[in-house]
């Protein structure tokens, strides 16, 4: 059941991207071009997410738990570090440069452009590369002093 849940979400949300043209790395660089052919269409995707967000964030923390698992799965920490806000801008600049984000680009594949899979292969590599620096620095013996 849970995966069939997984399933029609993610359903739902490459059917929401695609709509909204998300899936259209132009529509997305148009919005950061100010001063040539700006397009608001973009906040209002947001605008119309951060709703939704809000609203399903609120039923489901009025529940104990979530239907389809025995507690909610919420971060432990609240600490900004270096690795959030480095993250944070990687994931903005790649965005930026590449008209897409995770969640839009995987609804792209579907169009078949090599542009989306060239991007998809870069996301996975960053990811693999990502969980080898992790692996790396976790080895390494911390310094006390």
């Amino acid at each position: 059941m849970r995966l069939l849940a997984t399933y029609v979400i993610g359903l739902i949300f490459g059917l929401g991207i695609s709509i909204s043209g998300m899936a259209n790395p132009a529509k997305v660089l148009n919005f950061f071009d100010l001063f040539g052919h700006w397009d608001p269409s973009l906040i209002f995707v947001m605008g119309g997410a951060l709703i939704t967000t809000f609203i399903g964030y609120k039923l489901a923390f009025g529940r104990e738990a979530p239907v389809l698992a025995d507690s909610f799965a919420l971060p432990t920490s609240r600490l900004i570090d270096a690795k959030l806000i480095g993250g944070a801008a990687i994931f903005g600049l790649g965005w930026g440069i590449a008209g897409f984000c995770p969640g839009g680009a995987l609804p792209a594949l579907g169009t078949g452009r090599w542009e989306v899979f060239a991007f998809v292969a870069a996301l996975i590599a960053g990811i693999v590369l990502a969980k080898l620096i992790q692996s790396v620095a976790a080895q390494r013996p911390q310094a006390t002093g």
